[in-house]
């Protein structure tokens, strides 16, 4: 057995995060395990910890070890593959071990469980019918009632006993301590899927989508082929109907699946789809599930009790101990990059965390990131492909309208006269119409209404942003110049930005349509526990003729009688200041299109822009990713942006400017220096000002850090930490690493 163990003391300041070497007492050596929570002895103070290595090889004086005081008894066991993650994390993408252990560890704390007590007759029949006798004569009659009961069922739950038959827990104490009963105690772990009905599962797949599902089960066995599938399937195409006929030969094989949704597309259909096939082996996690819920689904996962897990991605981090497969869906989303640290990307934390365990990784998208697709293109994955829709029904027909034309005819309205025309057609059809006003953008992003022109940086091809200094600045390279009056290119007064919000657009909608019945999503509208679920299923049993919202409307949703979708301001994620702002559209504009006509009823889509003729917006209405991929990845190319190169963005901020300065000072010198004494083939910008300059009453400063090889930004990671911890442990400065960001800091 091992003497000592190596522990990680659970607090978060960067001096202490290493691992400190403890005695393993006799009386742990048998139930101690990597991963589990202690409390140790750590100064003066008693803290808690994870063990990360248990040895027989000492690392310091023998007479300065401590023993472990005990073992976390509510404390939920890390699994050792977990332990390796979060290493995993913290070197790729920076951060504390602590830091990465509590994102990998998604319980921090036990809360009080659901306990059921089932009382057993405990006494031989026989002699149990003389007690019975006893009591009837002394008319004991609680007593006489209780075990009349037992004879008769042998057992009884505890809130039956005591609600139904009136006994008191003082009767049912003196009847245990006789020995005629005994009490059991049993955990019943909160099941948020439990109040599901299945339907049944009666789905038989295509032709194409079984191709997808027999190629996928043939290279997983072949030992050099790539384990990490990117399945690009038009919307409609049965993506869905492919992981779970996947997850079945996974499940077969007495093995476990994680599929990761976005948050905002974890609804109420998507989970009754799983769960009609799969029933109780399914269970979800999402951020509005109380703790006590959470928890209890991290320790049925551990206990082998389901064998599916379907969440955001936190979900990834689910303890299965024979994991089989990993996908994530709608894989393009933004909500897979964690905005706080460790950074974390789940899609590469997956095909991670699926190598481990021998897994394999599938991720599916309409329009895939453009990182995957230039990861397939270069036979990293494997790229499988669904071209149809499964009925067989067409993509839904797509118009662009062009809002400096209606500007210029006298319309200021939101709708343009096309989409107003159409909608009256719809609510006379009976048929359903969702508009979805495109929130993507950034504010101070200075575009023109006349001309559809946006003011970008001379040197980084990306939107300037406003400042309240009167400056446009680049947030890549720290470009700046006045706020001009007029547009440059047109001389327009009209410049500004789209700043109506999904209620605005409601009342106008509700004015022009006053007949119509109308719902909005949005963040106020779905702020309770069931929202989404309330107003998704409402317009599915057609109770409105309208729905407006958000991204959050255009997420995997299938109602068979939408005909129409109209995108309002399509161009308000194109114009922003961060090099996505094409692919973003382009995919946010398909992922809409595709929520029309698919059921037997053909669909319109109608597209409003101050940009018509911009790439992304053309081939939107197309539906050729193809052929936005070709035109992007050239520009990505052309200005050495991710794919092609991979970029760092180290973040700083603190409540002092002068200190802040002077730090990111030093971190841009020392970096500079770096790259040229350890000869690594990247170049650095900055520190400049990022969108937001200050927030939440701290200062905020980036410094970008480009190059083609990937390592080499680690390495400069690794080495700006050091720096951090040696030349900047006196100013009061908190540094943050991103890679590859895929939102503007």
């Amino acid at each position: 057995m091992a003497r000592f163990a190596n522990i990680i003391v659970d607090i978060s300041l960067e001096k202490l995060d290493k691992t400190f070497q403890y005695q393993v007492p006799p009386g742990l050596e048998h139930e101690i395990q990597v991963g589990m929570q202690v409390k140790v002895p750590f100064g003066r103070r008693t803290l808690t910890g994870f063990v990360l290595e248990l040895t027989d090889e000492i690392a310091c004086d023998p007479q300065k070890l401590k023993p472990i005081m005990e073992i976390c008894k509510d404390s939920v066991q890390a699994e050792s593959q977990l332990i390796e993650l979060a290493e995993w994390m913290r070197k790729h993408y920076g951060g504390t071990l602590n830091q990465a252990l509590k994102t990998v560890l998604p319980v921090k704390e036990k809360t009080k469980a659901v306990e059921r007590k089932i009382l057993h007759l405990a006494m031989e029949e026989g002699k149990a019918r003389e007690m019975l006798g006893l009591f009837e004569a002394k008319r004991s009659t609680a007593k006489a009632r209780l075990l009349r009961a037992l004879l008769e069922e042998k057992q009884l739950e505890y809130t039956l006993v005591t609600q139904k038959l009136g006994v008191t827990a003082a009767v049912i104490r003196a009847l245990e301590e006789k020995g005629i009963l005994t009490i059991e105690t049993r955990t019943s772990y909160r099941n948020p899927v439990s109040h599901l009905d299945s339907k049944g599962y009666h789905m038989v797949l295509n032709p194409e989508q079984q191709r997808v599902v027999d190629t996928i089960l043939l290279q997983r066995d072949i030992p050099e082929a790539s384990k990490v599938f990117l399945l690009k399937g038009v919307t409609g195409s049965g993506k869905t109907e492919v992981y779970m006929e996947l997850i079945s030969h996974v499940i077969a094989e007495g093995k476990q699946a994680i599929v990761l949704i976005p948050e905002i597309a974890l609804t109420y259909q998507t989970v009754m789809r799983f769960y009609n096939r799969f029933g109780d082996q399914v269970s979800i996690l999402n951020s509005r599930m109380t703790k006590a819920e959470r928890y209890d689904q991290y320790l049925r996962a551990k206990n082998g009790e389901i064998a599916i897990m379907i969440g955001p991605r936190s979900a990834l981090f689910t303890p299965f101990s024979n994991l089989g497969m990993i996908i994530i869906d709608e894989e393009h989303e933004t909500s897979y990059k964690s905005e706080t640290v460790p950074k974390y990307h789940a899609r590469e934390t997956a095909i991670f965390r699926a190598a481990q365990s021998g897994a394999i990784t599938v991720l599916g998208s309409a329009t895939p990131t453009m990182e995957s697709y230039y990861l397939a293109k270069e036979g990293c994955y494997t790229l499988l492909e669904l071209k149809e829709r499964v009925k067989q029904n067409p993509l839904p027909r797509c118009e662009v309208i062009d809002l400096r034309q209606e500007l210029r005819q006298g319309n200021r309205s939101i709708l343009s006269e096309r989409l107003q025309e159409l909608m009256e057609d719809r609510l006379k059809r009976g048929q359903q119409t969702m508009l979805f006003l495109n929130r993507r953008g950034l504010t101070g992003v200075l575009s023109c209404r006349a001309c559809g022109q946006a003011l970008k940086c001379p040197h980084c091809d990306v939107t300037l942003s406003q400042h309240n200094n009167g400056k446009m600045i680049c947030h890549y390279c720290g470009y700046e110049e006045p706020t001009p009056k007029v547009c440059p290119s047109c001389g327009s007064k009209y410049l500004g930005g789209f700043k109506a919000g999904t209620q605005k657009i409601e009342e106008l909608v509700q004015r022009r349509f006053p007949t119509a019945r109308i719902l909005r999503m949005d963040y106020d509208t779905t702020r309770k526990k069931d929202g989404y679920e309330k107003i998704l299923s409402a317009f599915a049993n057609q109770e409105a003729d309208i729905l407006i919202g958000t991204q959050m409307i255009v997420k995997g949703h299938d109602f068979p009688n939408v005909t129409l979708v109209g995108v309002l301001a399509a161009d308000m994620s194109l114009h922003v200041n961060d090099y996505h702002g094409a692919e973003r559209t382009f995919s946010l504009l398909t992922q809409a299109a595709g929520r029309a006509g698919r059921g037997d009823l053909p669909g319109e889509v109608v597209i409003q822009s101050y940009d018509p003729e911009h790439y992304a917006i053309q081939t939107a209405k197309e539906q050729n990713y193809e052929a936005f991929y070709e035109r992007e990845i050239s520009y990505r190319r052309l200005m050495h942006y991710p794919p092609i190169w991979n970029m760092l963005v180290v973040l700083g901020t603190s409540e002092n400017y002068q200190e802040l300065s002077e730090a990111m000072e030093i971190l841009s010198e020392q970096g500079q220096k770096a790259i040229c004494t350890k000869n690594l083939q990247l170049q650095a910008f900055g520190p400049t000002d990022p969108s937001i300059g200050k927030m939440n009453d701290l200062y905020r400063k980036v410094l970008y850090i480009k190059g083609a090889g990937y390592q080499d930004l680690i390495a400069i990671k690794d080495y700006l930490e050091k720096v951090i911890r040696d030349d900047l442990k006196q100013k009061d400065v908190s540094i943050q690493f991103d890679f590859n960001p895929m939102n503007g800091v």
